[in-house]
């Protein structure tokens, strides 16, 4: 599923990811964690191809992501479901049009969009709540909502960047299993950037811990260290 070898991004003299080599096979879930800097936004942006790698390789789902035409980027991106630590909510929008916003870029038939919105609202509990707008929910009803919207087209990977980092311990709980699920249920990867180290500690998932841009370890049933 995804090959970096090599990898190197600087921000002028800063390495902000410092030849980092891994793999990550099709339907893994792995914990991306070190201190804020460690590069963890950074490795989750490149995967997104929202920057430009600098050196080394990366490859996604048999494509090599350096080599993306600028122009096909929103058709590379459609196979990834992004969740972030803000939400990134339009509020000027309720909970169902928020969802259909991925199926909508990619110009989807309406009552199919509609099926796949309710089928992904009943996936994070909230079928019930459509209607309402991100200004009526608590924040971890806003994050199932990201979520869901990050799952409605179903795709291959998803990025999830410090997607508990705003939420209470039995809230960020609740989203991780709610992540495991959808992991399960759909045998999707997931990336999980976070700071949460209960989370990690007392999930058994494979960890890869970057420090100063550098990838320092890769350890299958990891802990946050």
């Amino acid at each position: 599923m995804i090959s970096a070898q090599g990898l190197t991004k600087k921000f002028g003299s800063v390495l902000a990811i410092d030849n980092a080599s891994f793999t990550i096979a099709s339907g893994e879930f792995v914990f991306l964690i070190g201190k804020s800097g460690s590069g963890k936004t950074t490795l989750i942006r490149l995967l997104l191809r929202d920057l430009a790698i600098d050196s080394g390789t990366l490859i996604i789902d048999e494509t090599d992501v350096s080599k993306i035409p600028f122009r096909k980027l929103p058709l590379y991106r459609r196979g990834i479901g992004v969740v972030f630590q803000d939400y990134k909510l339009l509020m000027d929008r309720n909970v169902r049009e928020n969802v259909a916003l991925p199926l909508q870029l990619r110009q989807v038939k309406q009552a199919e969009a509609h099926a796949a919105v309710h089928a992904a609202l009943e996936t994070v509990g909230l079928a019930d709540k459509m209607e309402l707008f991100p200004a009526q929910l608590s924040g971890g009803e806003i994050q199932r909502v990201a979520i869901a919207r990050a799952i409605v087209a179903q795709p291959k990977l998803i990025l999830a960047d410090e997607p508990t980092g705003n939420l209470d311990p039995a809230t960020a709980k609740s989203i991780l299993k709610l992540l495991r699920q959808i992991h399960e249920e759909l045998q999707t990867t997931v990336i999980m950037a976070t700071h949460n180290a209960g989370l990690v500690d007392h999930s058994s998932l494979r960890v890869i811990t970057l420090e100063s841009g550098k990838l320092i370890k890769d350890t299958q049933k990891g802990k946050y260290e």
